[in-house]
């Protein structure tokens, strides 16, 4: 949610000196995080963030077009940026918090080297063993990678799948662009094809033939299609071929190689296809493949394997004894099936007991096992949890300490078996001592929708990240942030007249503040509930379930002003429409709000909610992202939609001046994007704005006409949310996948000069500590000269008197002034009011 912290929003209230709330009941940070902690493992549902940010962009036609979103990246890359912005992001963090990583590899030649793919931040290597980390695909178009392998043969050439198979969200739904390779250790990439395979389970190298390369390909997860299962180049990824295709819903997510006789290879084939209306993660299509001539042909293993109800698989092959293999299943719905063990190469199965590492419902999200590389004895089980036995499945124990929630990788080093890799969503865990003590060895790829800047102190950044809850900076620095929410965090508010009280949020409708405060009773709410101060008064909140709630003291108690401003309850299983997804108050006018919702409805009150009046008829029916309440105009505000064009000659970004009786298209050259996020420059709210978008960032200084990509220093990865602290002109961007970053935007006076209102003038301006003031007055006349405050309050009498008439020039004293943005208006007898915007540094 977009906020601007800036003095026109909250100055009267810092100089008039409102009432805070008279009894503040501080909750510790403990207190605040069980406020908002994460449900029991058993009751999230890890596919809830996906069907958020895929419902959004899909709407209303349940599907997302990659080749649109990808050719919008294309587009996006040749647009160069405005001279007079020149936005240059640097990392906000934070750097020693992480985020879902998918695989995790190393060269068995090389204990110092480590690669480690982010569900969508990209691959990150490290070669001090995990204690330092560089991105290394920042360039490519999609930084979802599902798998990464390296040569057995040369350790420089490393192979990358891009799209996640765990159907978790990726790069906010995308699919992967295919297949990518490294012939220099990460430092160039070749795209070698395969751009419409979707997703990619895993990418196995033969250790003896290196030009002989497996692809495991889920392909798309909403639609049936042929692209789905396992690919095969003889000339190192030049050219491929299909050499195991099952059905278009069923695609292939793991693989593995017989390490002495790699014309031996085992392909797990998983039946997996999304609908807006129902999900199958399983059937007759899942299980387990064995070639035995390099993949020219197949059979499926059934010997003690389970026929029935067959969900998710994932197998293991011990590299110093290859005929034992193990296996771990899934049933259809998820749940834990078993965990079987082979010693003759697949040939037959025993099911050994236990084995369950806590996926109750969504083994679809995990389907990993490991295999010690010189004790087939020894198995590691990966889910919610992960479980270990070292004497061949007869009994089972949590592996300890407890890290993080989640795991999806691990490597254990053949050349030292103690050294040990794992990936969670929390991250990279490295053991090196055989797992009796672990240290996390993160980097920056949190996942966060929302940012959020202390206005009193600004070195403060705050954000809700997926998987990863509530964080705030402690001393303004990347590698210095706490964490003050639980759950999965999102938006996130900071009293701007008192930072000691502050509110976080949780899925669907969590809420709670410093002070005590909790979220109404309703019907439904969003993923991610927007919430919001009164900008002219921050005791005043809103929030937005399937209608709007106010409070009077700072969220202690609620009271509805709205009835449902959705179309009633439109969802089906898991996925949710009918829910209030962002909220703007005027700074001009406190009776005027405006409200978007998730089923494409905009609507605006002018009494405070008392009534509401629809005014989305002649908008496109798309997911509402953000509306905005102009700066300077009551009467004007911006709405920014998610979604694609699809078949509708559409936009993204459109502007009313009449209160939503009329839309405008200000759109202008972007691609065909979703937008997530708009701010204005209170520098010139009119014409100075920049929005948050899956591409990045674009910026225009004219009202919408034309747009330029403003992403230097920004990864490849959307960008959620916006904040401006406009006094320090510091923007901050919330990315999902690769944290926070920040930029500068140029000082006012490197936009705009003075501004002249008809006849009146002000220079210099900004003001720092006086300015002049001209106009021509044609006669004699009494004047007075007001300087007022974002909500039309008058701060200064900058001159009352009578003048005689000509050319009139005046000083205006800004001392002791806060910084900020006013109106300066000059009225009196035979003249017609004039105003004019004065930004006071």
């Amino acid at each position: 949610m977009h906020r601007i912290l800036f003095q026109h929003v909250f100055l009267h209230a810092l100089i008039t000196g409102f009432p805070m709330m008279q009894k503040l009941f501080f909750l510790s940070l403990p207190l605040l995080l069980a406020a908002c902690s994460t449900p029991s493992k058993q009751e999230k549902d890890p596919f809830e963030p996906l069907d958020y940010l895929w419902a959004q962009r899909a709407y209303p036609y349940g599907f997302v077009p990659s080749d649109a979103y990808y050719q919008a990246l294309e587009q996006s890359k040749n647009m160069s940026a405005n001279r007079n912005l020149g936005l240059n992001w640097t990392l906000a963090g934070p750097t020693r918090v992480s985020g879902r990583i998918s695989d995790v590899a190393m060269h068995p030649a090389d204990l110092q080297t480590v690669y480690a793919a982010a569900a969508s931040g990209g691959v990150w290597k490290s070669t001090d063993a995990g204690h330092n980390w560089t991105p290394i695909t920042d360039n490519l178009p999609s930084l979802s990678i599902g798998d990464i392998a390296i040569d057995p043969s040369d350790q420089n050439t490393l192979y990358v799948g891009t799209g996640e198979p765990n159907a978790g969200g990726g790069s906010v739904t995308y699919d992967g662009r295919g297949v990518f390779k490294s012939t220099d250790a990460g430092q160039t990439w070749t795209a070698l094809g395969l751009e419409n395979i979707g997703s990619v389970g895993r990418i196995e190298v033969d250790p003896k033939r290196p030009n002989r390369v497996f692809v495991a390909a889920m392909g798309s997860l909403f639609a049936n299609n042929s692209n789905r299962g396992l690919y095969r180049s003889l000339d190192g990824g030049q050219t491929w071929d299909k050499s195991l295709f099952v059905n278009d819903s069923t695609g292939c997510v793991d693989l593995a190689i017989h390490p002495q006789n790699p014309d031996t290879l085992f392909a797990v084939s998983w039946q997996r296809i999304r609908r807006p209306n129902r999900r199958q993660y399983g059937g007759p299509g899942c299980g387990i493949w064995r070639s035995t001539d390099g993949g020219d042909t197949w059979s499926k293993l059934s010997a003690g394997l389970p026929a029935n109800s067959l969900g998710r698989i994932g197998i293991s092959i011990c590299a110093n004894e290859p005929d034992v293999m193990w296996a771990i299943y899934s049933d259809e719905p998820g749940n834990f099936k078993g965990v079987y063990k082979s010693v003759n190469a697949g040939t037959s199965w025993t099911q050994v007991n236990g084995g369950d590492p806590g996926f109750p419902g969504f083994g679809w999200w995990f389907g990993q096992i490991r295999v010690h590389p010189n004790n087939p004895d020894e198995v590691y089980t990966l889910g919610l949890d992960w479980v270990k036995t070292t004497d061949g499945g007869q009994f089972w124990a949590d592996v300890s300490p407890y890290l993080h929630a989640d795991y999806h990788a691990l490597y254990i080093h053949p050349a030292n078996p103690d050294f040990l890799v794992a990936g969670n969503d929390g991250g990279i865990y490295i053991s090196e001592n055989g797992g009796d003590t672990w240290e996390h060895r993160p980097f920056p790829i949190t996942q966060f929708y929302t940012s959020e800047i202390d206005f009193q102190n600004p070195t403060h950044f705050y954000g809700g990240a997926q998987d990863n809850g509530t964080w705030r900076t402690i001393t303004g620095t990347p590698d210095n942030w706490q964490q003050i929410g639980g759950g999965d965090g999102f938006v996130t508010l900071v009293n701007p007249l008192n930072n000691n009280i502050f509110y976080v949020a949780s899925q669907y409708g969590g809420f709670s503040g410093t002070n005590g405060a909790s979220a109404p009773s309703s019907s439904r709410y969003n993923w991610n509930t927007p919430y919001i101060f009164d900008p002219l008064n921050p005791d005043i909140m809103y929030i937005g379930a399937e209608r709007i709630h106010k409070s009077v003291n700072g969220g202690l108690n609620w009271t509805p002003i709205s009835t449902d401003l959705t179309n009633g309850n439109q969802g089906q299983n898991g996925i949710r429409y009918g829910t209030i997804t962002t909220i703007s108050a005027s700074a001009l006018n406190s009776n005027i709000l405006w409200v978007g919702t998730d089923d494409g409805n905009v609507w605006v009150t002018s009494n405070g909610g008392d009534a509401w009046t629809k005014v989305s008829a002649a908008l496109p029916k798309r997911w509402i992202t953000r509306v905005i309440a102009d700066l300077e105009d009551e009467n004007t505000a911006l709405v920014c939609l998610s979604g694609f064009r699809h078949f509708d000659d559409i936009a993204h970004i459109y502007r009313t001046t009449d209160r939503g009786q009329t839309w405008q298209d200000v759109s202008g050259n972007l691609p065909d994007i979703p937008v997530n996020d708009l701010v204005q420059d209170p520098s010139n709210p009119e014409l100075i704005w920049y929005i948050a978008t899956d591409a990045g960032v674009f910026g225009t200084t004219d009202g919408g006409a034309t747009w330029s990509a403003e992403n230097t220093g920004l990864p490849n990865v959307p960008v959620t949310d916006l904040t401006l602290h406009a006094p320090t002109r510091t923007l901050a961007a919330a990315t999902y996948g690769r944290s926070m970053f920040r930029a500068e935007l140029p000082p006012v006076s490197g936009i705009s000069g003075p501004v002249q209102s008809a006849s009146l003038r002000v220079w210099p301006n900004p003001v720092f500590d006086q300015a002049n003031i001209s106009w021509e007055q044609p006669q004699a006349a009494f004047v007075q000269i007001d300087l007022l405050d974002g909500a039309g309050r008058r701060v200064k009498q900058v001159f009352a008197g009578s003048i005689s008439g000509g050319k009139e020039v005046l000083i205006l004293d800004a001392k002791g002034l806060l910084p900020g943005l006013y109106l300066l208006r000059i009225q009196g007898e035979k003249m017609r009011v004039h105003t004019h915007k004065v930004v006071i540094m």
